[in-house]
């Protein structure tokens, strides 16, 4: 028996779902629908894209999900890799770009920007 955070998906989790939020549900297949519909940007860099924001947002649903699309859209595993790989970048990219606020916090009492904020109100 598998003892893992995140249950796998049945049909019981996907009844409870119909039926406790119908109007939602539906809204939201429609708009997931559109969303990854072919439009200026195809289907299968939707796909990619999603995979990539799947990584940062480590949702393991979407990750498996999104990857099963990407590859039914056409995507080829090295395309998925590259796309997990900028999603890495992107997360080590934010991770050092918000050390300006630590930086900032780490100045001398008087000297940060927020102290310079709190002054003015």
């Amino acid at each position: 028996m598998e003892n893992s955070m995140y249950p796998q998906p049945d049909p019981d989790i996907a009844r409870r779902r119909r039926e406790l939020a119908p109007d939602a549900l539906a809204a939201f297949r429609a708009f997931s629908s559109s969303v990854f519909a072919d439009g200026a940007l195809p289907a299968k860099t939707k796909q990619l894209i999603a995979v990539a924001v799947a990584h940062v947002t480590q949702c393991p649903y979407c990750i498996r999900g999104h990857t099963k699309e990407a590859l039914k859209a056409g995507a080829s595993e090295n395309e998925i890799m590259e796309a997990i790989w900028v999603a890495a970048e992107m997360r080590a990219g934010a991770a050092y770009a918000h050390s300006a606020l630590a930086l900032d916090a780490m100045k001398p009492e008087g000297q940060s920007s927020e102290a310079r904020h709190d002054e003015h109100h």
